[in-house]
């Protein structure tokens, strides 16, 4: 458990490396994309700038980021590239929770070497764990493992036989067999194969209970537990998709402007994108009034409360919503620019993946609904539904 309560903040430095980085990544992200994976050159950028530690627990060596610092990174990261965005989100989130949530032992083991580990894989529909002298064999396979191409370990929910108990796997990247498949829509360059493990054994130090929300390093952003740490991650990543999109959009009618028939001269155009950039920073603007709530919270010591853990999910479906109709309206209003390959065409292929991502999905909402209007008393959240 950390000695501290009080949240930590590491500053404005990442986000100012991570500004510095966007003429090479949207210099590279063609290239990217064309070969699955984040090419070689921004992802050496990204380990040199730090980046890859923003989320590491400081006394291993990381940033330890606030909610707050983790989503204007990740905003800032996603608008020069959506899938540079989604690769270090994921992967920082997976490395930030293994560091602060696994036994001494693996940690002394993952986290050395000149370089950040990176982890990427799944934590939905487990595996089988079966318990063995010190450890478990893990056997499994799992989907749409974002990051897994870029990375060194792998992080695998799994279910021990016998109990049922849910729990996260930490294993060498040697231990899984990669099933590639990753013909997508969009966020072509993150590297989000299928992959299986078949009967690794993972000492005990290299795992822990899914819902874990005491770390045994690092501070109390850590106390929020697995998965509303991942709510940061996509509500970043849409944080700086959509302002990216209403950006180019702008660019677009600015160059046409003072041709005969261009948008640029249309009134209906004009107070469409009103609208648009209304809803977008209405939507923004839920999502820094509901994580300054979580800060507040977590720096006074306590955890959040069921309303609190309404809103962040609220704040997530509200701004990929948002962020999907954002897409659609600049995809029509660029005309057949847009509909050769370019930019604007690849965010909006990248925007109609991310938007399909489980955290931000239709149940979620109707069960923010559900609390919101007072008809799940006694009720708490487990992973996307309210219970008992």
């Amino acid at each position: 458990m950390s000695e501290s309560p009080r949240l930590h903040t590491a500053g404005t430095t990442l986000l100012e490396r991570a500004r510095d980085l966007r003429p090479l990544i949207e210099r590279e992200a063609g290239a990217a994309e064309a070969q699955g994976m984040l090419t070689t050159p921004v992802v050496d950028a990204l380990h040199e700038a730090g980046l890859f530690g923003v989320w590491v627990p400081e006394p291993l060596g990381g940033a330890e980021s606030s909610p707050r610092e983790l989503l204007d990174v990740f905003a800032e990261l996603s608008y020069a590239d959506p899938s540079t965005g989604w690769v270090v989100m994921a992967t920082t989130l997976e490395n930030g929770t293994a560091g602060a949530y696994l036994g001494d032992d693996a940690v002394e083991r993952i986290f050395t070497g000149p370089r950040m580990p990176l982890i990427a894989g799944q934590g939905t529909r487990p595996g089988v764990a079966v318990p063995e002298n010190g450890g478990f064999r893990l056997s499994g396979r799992w989907s749409f493992a974002s990051g897994m191409l870029h990375s060194q370990y792998a992080h695998s929910l799994g279910a021990i036989e016998g109990t049922g108990e849910e729990r996260i796997f930490i294993t060498p990247i040697e231990d899984v067999k990669p099933l590639g498949n990753w013909d997508v829509l969009g966020l072509r360059a993150t590297g989000s194969i299928d992959y299986a493990i078949e009967g690794a054994f993972v000492p005990a130090s290299q795992s822990h209970v899914f819902d874990l929300n005491e770390p045994l390093r690092g501070g109390a952003i850590y106390r929020l537990g697995l998965l509303d740490q991942a709510l940061i991650c996509h509500t970043g990543w849409a944080l700086g998709v959509g302002r990216r999109l209403l950006d180019e959009l702008s660019r677009h009618a600015g160059a046409r402007a003072g041709r005969p028939g261009q948008i640029a001269g249309s009134d209906a155009f004009h107070a469409d994108f009103a609208r648009a950039e209304a809803g977008f920073r209405a939507a923004a603007a839920l999502v820094r009034e509901t994580w300054d709530d979580v800060e507040r919270t977590l720096d006074s010591g306590r955890t959040l409360d069921v309303r609190q853990e309404t809103m962040v999910r609220l704040a997530l479906n509200h701004i990929t919503s948002t962020l999907a109709g954002v897409a659609r309206f600049v995809y029509a209003s660029g005309g057949t620019s847009t509909l050769r390959d370019g930019l604007v065409q690849r965010l909006f292929r990248d925007v109609h993946a991310g938007t399909q991502h489980i955290t931000s999905g239709p149940q979620v909402l109707r069960e923010c609904g559900r609390e919101l209007a007072g008809l799940a008393q006694g009720q708490s959240w487990v992973i996307f539904t309210l219970e008992d």
